[in-house]
């Protein structure tokens, strides 16, 4: 008895080749979409821009910005700035906002028995003139 292997023989041998097409479409439009177009960093510009005439200024010519909770004659305390001395707020914060010096920050300084708020009202008015960082630094009280 024989058998007959002819049936295998002849059928040919097939791939799906739909579903192969189908996954690579889907896998090309998933990079597509998902690449960004973006400039090489090379091509980018700097972020810093540098003016010929600011750069042969000494960064010196700018003096910083120290706030100092000072106590007058009696038990008052008031906002020394420089050589100028306020007790108001509005005043300080707007001696503050003549300062082009901003990005440095500035520095509030108060001795130990000085009150809380007039700390707390002095690092405010820096931050309402514009000043990128407030730094507090205590001081002795006696100076």
């Amino acid at each position: 008895m024989k058998l007959s292997s002819r049936s295998r023989d002849t059928a040919k041998l097939e791939l799906q080749m739909t579903s192969m097409i189908d996954c690579v479409f889907l896998l090309l439009i998933f990079f597509m979409v998902t690449s960004s177009f973006s400039l090489a960093e090379r091509e980018l510009d700097s972020a810093i821009k540098v003016r010929r005439e600011a750069a042969t200024q000494t960064t010196s010519d700018l003096q910083p910005a120290i706030v100092e909770v000072v106590r007058t004659g009696g038990a008052a305390f008031v906002y020394k700035l420089g050589g100028r001395e306020t007790s108001d707020l509005e005043e300080l914060t707007g001696v503050l906002r003549n300062f082009e010096n901003k990005l440095d920050g500035a520095i509030v300084r108060a001795p130990d028995d000085a009150p809380f708020a007039m700390a707390a009202t002095a690092i405010q008015a820096c931050k309402n003139a514009g000043f990128a960082l407030v730094s507090y630094v205590p001081m002795d009280a006696g100076r």
